[in-house]
């Protein structure tokens, strides 16, 4: 239960010194917003009742919780929500996607995981807070728990959310990650962002898999981030040629949109790429053994995936590769793999290097 005292707080001085504190933490980007997500709860549910989020369960689970703040954490007023910048410098990714002897691993996964060091940044802006004013009711969270980020974020000013779904502001693009605090302090509230997508399609028409089926809707069951990072068993035969050489999600929305020309590269030396993986070849991965993987994932939000699904996604790419000695020598070594959903993904990509045979 939240519970905050000391009624003579200056509230609004209180938020700009917040502001000021968050930004002195690493986060490019504060708003505060109150927990109403009628519009938002209303989208959640009709893409649901369509089934678009595929296997995602745990986003039909906790009931209102996701949509209505105060139920997942009673008591809450406020919420802050705080957006830290992440593109990284490193090798060109248009490039990478070029080159399909390359793998492309969305540029977000590329350094350390997020989670932790957004959450012990926003630790540390509450702690400063307490400091300033006494105890005070509230969470902490980062992509880790039932909680529209993107709709906190939207309604707090940090941006609106685009035609591809992600948010995105116009002194930043789309490249940031987010987090809230939830506070039972009654701060003031600030204003919306208006949606400055206009007329523009670039990222409907740049998807690989056709997942924006419209404009602000997204069919997650053909989407390459859902496909390579949520989805556990094997991918749908159809859509494995459009992968190209993207093995762990995808960025091509985000390439493509034109506020993207306004972002910063990332600081953060969490963010800066590790192990090569902005600019290595797929048959190298391929042949990393699980011990190999959890080294060079560890730390990683890449680890996630597993193994197996590693090794999925990463046959999948080699079959859409060029049919060379080596890639080829790669598939061989794995087709007698444990894994059944190896050996199939590794079986198909096979049959893609035989005349005859393409996108079969």
């Amino acid at each position: 239960m939240l519970r905050s005292r000391n009624p003579s707080l200056d509230i609004d001085s209180l938020a700009q010194r917040i502001k000021q504190w968050a930004n002195g933490l690493g986060f490019q980007r504060v708003g505060i917003t109150d927990t109403q997500l009628s519009e938002a709860e209303t989208h959640l549910h009709h893409w649901l009742d369509q089934g678009m989020h595929g296997e995602m369960d745990y986003m039909a689970r906790h009931g209102p919780r996701r949509s209505q703040p105060a139920q997942l954490v009673p008591g809450t007023l406020r919420i802050i929500s705080v957006a830290m910048d992440y593109q990284p410098q490193g090798a060109d990714p248009e490039k990478i996607l070029a080159d399909n002897d390359r793998g492309y691993i969305s540029r977000y996964a590329l350094g350390r995981d997020y989670h932790k060091l957004l959450r012990k940044r926003l630790q540390q802006l509450a702690t400063r807070i307490e400091t300033q004013i006494g105890p005070f009711g509230y969470r902490v969270f980062c992509d880790s728990a039932p909680v529209l980020e993107k709709a906190l974020a939207e309604k707090a000013g940090l941006g609106w959310i685009g035609k591809h779904s992600n948010l995105l502001s116009r002194d930043g693009g789309s490249w940031f990650f987010l987090g809230e605090l939830y506070t039972d302090l009654p701060l003031p509230t600030d204003a919306q962002t208006d949606d400055h997508c206009g007329n523009c399609r670039a990222c409907l028409d740049a998807c690989p898999t056709d997942a924006i089926i419209a404009p602000y809707q997204i069919d997650a069951r053909r989407c390459i981030s859902y496909l390579t990072i949520e989805l556990h068993g094997p991918i749908p035969v159809a859509l494995r040629p459009m992968l190209g050489n993207r093995i762990y999600g995808c960025d091509d929305c985000q390439l493509v949109c034109p506020w993207n020309r306004f972002a910063k590269l990332s600081a953060e030396p969490d963010f800066a790429p590790r192990h090569d993986l902005d600019d290595t070849k797929l048959v190298a991965l391929f042949n990393w053994d699980e011990k190999e993987f959890l080294n060079r994932t560890e730390g990683s939000a890449i680890r996630r995936i597993g193994h197996l699904r590693w090794l999925r996604n990463i046959a999948v790419a080699l079959g859409n590769g060029d049919d060379t000695t080596a890639s080829r020598n790669a598939l061989l070594r794995r087709r007698e793999h444990p894994s059944e959903l190896v050996r199939e993904h590794v079986d198909w990509a096979l049959k893609q290097r035989q005349p005859g045979t393409e996108n079969q």
